[in-house]
C-alpha cells in the first residue's frame, strides 16, 4: 500500500489492484474501532479514499502497520436485477465471445457478482464476477445517450445505468429497477460489498416485457442470502 495525504483531513491508500482495494475496504470496515474517527471511507479500482479524518498522523502509523491479507470477500447482501436481454450490443457481444445470442446471455447471467465501487453518476455500481476471458473494450464511439436501466460491459466490469447518459459501455439488456432514489435510504440499491445476480426475463430474446414494477422480481430490495 502507498499512502498519501490529500487536503486538509483526508488519506489515499494506492494499492496494486482491484483485489487489493476489496481487501483493504473489508479490513477498514471490520477494524473501523481501532482506528481514529473517519468520516467516510471510499473505494475505487486502485485506491481507498479516507475523509474526514480526525487524527491523520496516527492513522498514517497505524496503517503502516498493517498486512492486509487477500481474503474471500465478506458476505453482503444480495440485489437479484431483473434483465430483459435485448441491449443494441448483445449480436455483436455473442459474435466476440463465439456464442449465440442465447448462449451469451447465459455467461452473463450465470455469475454472481459484486460492487467493486461506486462512481461515473449517483448509483453506477462498478460489479466484479465476469470470468476474464469475456471482457471486452468500450465501444470505440459513445453513444451520445444511454437509457436509463441499460445493463452493459466495459473491460472487466458490468454496470447497470441508473439514469440516462452518454455511455461508450457495451449495452447487454435493460431492467426496471431504480437505482438511485434520494427517497429511499440508503439512495444507492448497488453499494460496494452487495452482491448482484441477473436474473433473465423468460423468453427475453423474443421481446417479452418486465414483471410489473413492485412485483417480488423488481422490489429492489436487497435480501440477504448468507
Amino acid at each position: 500500500m502507498t499512502l498519501r495525504q490529500v487536503g486538509e483531513d483526508a488519506l489515499l491508500v494506492e494499492t496494486d489492484r482491484i483485489e487489493r482495494v476489496t481487501a483493504l475496504y473489508i479490513e477498514l470496515l471490520a477494524r473501523r474501532d481501532e482506528l481514529p474517527e473517519i468520516a467516510e471511507i471510499v473505494p475505487a479500482a486502485r485506491t481507498v479514499l479516507l475523509d474526514g479524518v480526525t487524527d491523520r498522523p496516527l492513522l498514517l502509523r497505524k496503517l503502516a502497520e498493517w498486512t492486509v491479507p487477500l481474503h474471500p470477500a465478506a458476505e453482503g447482501p444480495l440485489v437479484e436485477v431483473p434483465t430483459v436481454y435485448d441491449g443494441a450490443d448483445l449480436a455483436e457481444i455473442a459474435a466476440r465471445w463465439g456464442v449465440s445470442p442465447e448462449a451469451a446471455v447465459r455467461i452473463h447471467s450465470e455469475p454472481e457478482y459484486r460492487v467493486a465501487f461506486c462512481g461515473f453518476a449517483p448509483g453506477f455500481g462498478y460489479l466484479t464476477g465476469l470470468p476474464e476471458c469475456y471482457e471486452l473494450p468500450r465501444r470505440e464511439t459513445p453513444r451520445s445517450s444511454v437509457p436509463a436501466g441499460s445493463v452493459a460491459l466495459a473491460g472487466s466490469f458490468t454496470g447497470v445505468y441508473p439514469h440516462s447518459s452518454p455511455g461508450g459501455w457495451q449495452l447487454l439488456g435493460r431492467t426496471t429497477l431504480t437505482l438511485w432514489d434520494v427517497r429511499r435510504d440508503p439512495p444507492a440499491l448497488l453499494a460496494p460489498g452487495v452482491r448482484v445476480r441477473f436474473v433473465p426475463v423468460p423468453d427475453t430474446l423474443s421481446g417479452s416485457r418486465l414483471p410489473p414494477a413492485g412485483s417480488r422480481a423488481t422490489s429492489g430490495r436487497a435480501t440477504d442470502h448468507r
